[in-house]
């Protein structure tokens, strides 16, 4: 399966409502993984305990190499692109080595606008994955385009 990348709605009306700031020195977004029964709703999931807060909890537990809320991206950049008509915000890389057993299955990552508590979106990664011991995650490409 393909990897799908979703935005909340509450994320684009806190674009045109100029709520968050998701350039370089701007709001901090974490990512959180996913237990494999997680089924994002682009309508319903606005802030972070409607991702986090739930029974029973779906963030993953902080185990075997991921801990919760532990990872912040970094190098935030957007820009305007005028060829393609959209915005576009990139960022580094994001990777988590699992330890003492692994962690997972994860089947998705939700990004959270900490600072101004919005649900980005949600990447659906297509398959669930557990991650043994010693075994590098890593999350690629994150990329936002919005037309």
């Amino acid at each position: 399966m393909a990897v799908v990348e979703t935005l909340s709605n509450h994320f684009k009306f806190s674009v045109v409502s100029k709520a968050i700031d998701l350039a370089a020195a701007g709001d901090m977004i974490k990512v959180l993984l996913m237990d494999a029964s997680f089924a994002f709703d682009p309508d319903s999931m606005a802030v972070g305990a409607d991702v986090t807060g739930g029974t029973p909890e779906h963030q993953l537990p902080t185990s075997g190499g991921y801990t919760l809320n532990n990872k912040t991206l970094a190098n935030q950049v957007v820009a305007e692109d005028d060829a393609n008509n959209k915005a576009h915000f990139t960022c580094d890389d994001i990777s988590w080595t699992a330890t003492a057993g692994g962690f997972g299955p994860t089947g998705s990552a939700v990004l959270l606008d900490t600072t101004a508590d919005v649900v980005i979106g949600c990447i659906d990664f297509g398959s669930d994955f557990t991650i043994p011991d010693g075994s590098v995650f890593q999350i690629t490409d994150i990329e936002i385009d919005l037309t």
